[in-house]
């Protein structure tokens, strides 16, 4: 996803510092802006056209990112509440029944009220078991009056915390609907912008094409190196297997996937579970350097980790790109690197 078309790929070419890449930056935008005199007018609006797709595609990539989050926030939310509601109803039970015991001991006190105590143990048959029993009356209304005021107490506080997750999730979906017509809005300028590089001549669509990787055919074979662990064996050959599968807007799998859907997915395969978006995949595991990447580490992109990929070695990544695009190998510099993450 994101923008793709980017510096040539580096690999593990470590050898370029940052100022020293910054000083290569500031020399190529020169000497664009020095050539810009002599490109001939009609080259711009194609520029225009693809710089608008990179920064829809960029634009793209980190709504749906945010869509899965408050997805997945709302999710989570909803079963606290149901587990709020359930814990509430059977302590309304429990607080119901305790009034039914109430209410028949306080009927039995009532009907018996009319006898003073003192007339009550002077007619009774038993004196001794009369004291007995009152005494154990004394300490069950004591019990039962004390067992109550604690499930009342609970019930508020219970009702209280269904309040607040109630009307936080009803936030939640509030931002998710959000998110969602945000999406729906980029969808609608990627899809203009698709009409306008199919506009293009054939020879111009197809440079974009190769520019931001959308039909990489002269890589080289993946492969070469060890996976880390077992687990990260088999998640890699689940996203192997989803090679050619469709980018879908917030899937994770199985007929198409967004970039945090197929590293989901992919680890699912693995019994691993992660993390819904690449936010916190970036931190779903132990971070390593570039240098030492294996196959099954997770790659981020951008300073914001809005974009996340599967090592597969020899200087390549796995993964779901951005719309129109299928499921492929890229070369692993094809976006600046965020962090390098062994699940």
């Amino acid at each position: 996803m994101g923008s793709h078309r980017r510096r040539p790929p580096s690999g593990f070419d470590r050898g370029v510092s940052a100022a020293g890449i910054a000083g290569i930056a500031v020399t190529v935008m020169s000497v664009a802006a020095a050539a810009l005199g002599a490109v001939p007018a009609a080259a711009a609006p194609k520029d225009d056209t693809r710089a608008e797709v990179d920064r829809l595609y960029i634009q793209a990539e980190k709504a749906t990112e945010a869509f899965n989050k408050a997805d997945e926030r709302t999710g989570v939310l909803r079963e606290e509440v149901s587990k709020a509601q359930d814990r509430i109803a059977r302590q309304q039970e429990r607080i119901n029944t305790m009034r039914d015991a109430l209410g028949s001991l306080a009927g039995a006190q009532y009907r018996a009220g009319g006898l003073d105590p003192s007339l009550a143990l002077l007619f009774s048959d038993s004196p001794a078991e009369y004291l007995d029993k009152a005494a154990a009356l004394d300490r069950i209304n004591a019990h039962q009056a004390g067992e109550l005021k604690d499930l009342q107490l609970a019930m508020r506080d219970l009702a209280q915390e269904r309040e607040e997750a109630t009307a936080e999730l009803a936030e939640l979906e509030k931002s998710t609907k959000a998110v969602a017509q945000h999406k729906r809005t980029v969808e609608k300028k990627l899809a203009k912008a698709r009409i306008l590089l199919n506009s293009l001549p054939s020879a111009e669509r197809a440079a974009y094409d190769r520019a931001s990787r959308s039909g990489r055919s002269d890589l080289p074979e993946p492969g070469g190196v060890t996976p880390a662990s077992g687990r990260a064996a088999a998640a890699l050959a689940a996203a192997r297997s989803a090679l050619g599968r469709p980018y879908m807007w917030g899937a994770n799998g199985p007929g198409g996937f967004d970039c945090s859907g197929l590293m989901q997915w992919s680890y699912r395969q693995a019994g691993v579970g992660l993390p819904r978006t690449s936010q916190e995949q970036r931190y779903a595991g132990r971070q390593v350097s570039l240098s030492q990447a294996q196959p099954g580490d997770l790659i981020t992109y951008r300073s914001d980790a809005s974009h996340v990929a599967m090592y597969v070695g020899n200087g390549q990544v796995i993964h779901a790109p951005y719309p129109g695009a299928p499921v492929r190998y890229d070369p692993v510099g094809m976006m600046p690197i965020s962090s390098v993450t062994r699940v």
